[in-house]
C-alpha cells in the first residue's frame, strides 16, 4: 500500500511536468495552424502511436467495454483537445493551465453526486485549500498580464467537467481492463473519425504544402499528441486504478506551476507572490492524499 502511494506521487510529478508543458506546446502550435487543426492533429498523433494495439484489442473486449472506452476517449481527449485549442486563441496559455485546475473540484462534486464517492474531511479540505491557491494564482496572474475572455475560459471549464466525469467513469467501470488495451481503445474509434476530419476537412495538408515553417508547428503538436496524450494517458489510467479519484484529479492543481514556468521562459512576467500560492496548492494536494494517515472525524 505504501509502495502504491509513493508510486502515485512519482506519477503525479511526471504527469504534472508533462501536462503542464502541453499549454505552451498548444500555444506554439497555434502559431502555425488554426485551432481545429491543432486539436485534430494532437488526436491523430496519439491515435497513430496506439493504432496497432487498438486494432488488436478491439476484438478481445466486449461491446460494452468498447463503448465505455470510446466514451472515455471522447470525454478525456477528443472533445477537450478541440476545446483547449479554441480556448488558447483567446486566453494566455498559463491561464488555461490555471483554469484546468478546477478538474479536482468537479471530480469531487460529480463523484459524490452520481458515483457514491465518499470523501473524508481532509480530502474536501485539501480540494478547497488547493482551489484557494489556484484562485490566488489566477488573481495575481490577472494583474496587468491577463488576457481573459469569459467565452474562451468557459471552453476550459467545459473540458474540466468532462475530465472529472471521465475520472469517475474509469474508477467505477474500467479498472478491471489492462492499461494498454484500455488506452489504445480510448483513442481508436475517436481517432479514426478525427483522422478523417484532419486530412479531408481541414487546411492541414494545404498549410503543410504552402508554409515552409509549418513543420515547426507539426513538431510542437506532435510532441503534444505523443507525450501529452498517448504516453501520459497510459501512465494516468494505470495510476487511477490504485489511487482515489481526488488524488488523480489533484494533478491538475500542480499543472499551473509548470505552465507558469513555461510562460516565464516564453517571456511572460513572474511575481514572487506566485510562490506563496504555489505552496498553498501543494499543501492542498497533500491533504487530498496525505503520505501519512490522518484521523477520521469522530461521530458525535
Amino acid at each position: 500500500m505504501a509502495k502504491n502511494k509513493w508510486l502515485g506521487w512519482a506519477i503525479m510529478i511526471f504527469l504534472s511536468l508533462t501536462w503542464g508543458s502541453s499549454f505552451i506546446l498548444m500555444k506554439k502550435g497555434l502559431m502555425y495552424f488554426p485551432s481545429d487543426v491543432v486539436g485534430a492533429l494532437r488526436m491523430f498523433m496519439a491515435f497513430a502511436v496506439l493504432a496497432i494495439p487498438g486494432a488488436i484489442y478491439i476484438f478481445k473486449l466486449t461491446w460494452k467495454q468498447i463503448g465505455l472506452l470510446t466514451l472515455s476517449g471522447a470525454l478525456s481527449n477528443a472533445i477537450p483537445a478541440f476545446l483547449f485549442a479554441m480556448a488558447q486563441t483567446g486566453i494566455d496559455s498559463y491561464v488555461a493551465g490555471i483554469l484546468n485546475s478546477t478538474t479536482a473540484l468537479f471530480t469531487l462534486l460529480i463523484g459524490v453526486a452520481f458515483f457514491k464517492f465518499k470523501a473524508r474531511w481532509f480530502n474536501v479540505t485539501g480540494v478547497i485549500i488547493a482551489l484557494v491557491g489556484v484562485i490566488g494564482l489566477l488573481n495575481i496572474a490577472g494583474g496587468q498580464n491577463l488576457t481573459f475572455n469569459f467565452k474562451y475560459g468557459l471552453y476550459v471549464i467545459i473540458a474540466t467537467v468532462m475530465y472529472a466525469l471521465n475520472i469517475n467513469v474509469i474508477k467505477r467501470y474500467l479498472t478491471g481492463i489492462p492499461t494498454i488495451p484500455m488506452v489504445s481503445l480510448v483513442f481508436f474509434i475517436p481517432g479514426i473519425f478525427i483522422s478523417a476530419y484532419l486530412f479531408f476537412y481541414t487546411d492541414f495538408i494545404p498549410t503543410m504544402q504552402s508554409n515552409p515553417e509549418a513543420y515547426k508547428g507539426l513538431i510542437y503538436v506532435g510532441l503534444l499528441g505523443v507525450f501529452g496524450s498517448a504516453v501520459a494517458l497510459l501512465i494516468f489510467y494505470h495510476m487511477v486504478k490504485f489511487v482515489n479519484i481526488l488524488f488523480a484529479a489533484s494533478i491538475t492543481y500542480l499543472i499551473p506551476v509548470v505552465s507558469i514556468f513555461w510562460g516565464v521562459v516564453d517571456g511572460e512576467a513572474f511575481s514572487l507572490t506566485y510562490l506563496l500560492w504555489i505552496i498553498v496548492i501543494i499543501a492542498g494536494v497533500f491533504l487530498v492524499n496525505p503520505p501519512l494517515k490522518l484521523p477520521l472525524r469522530k461521530k458525535k
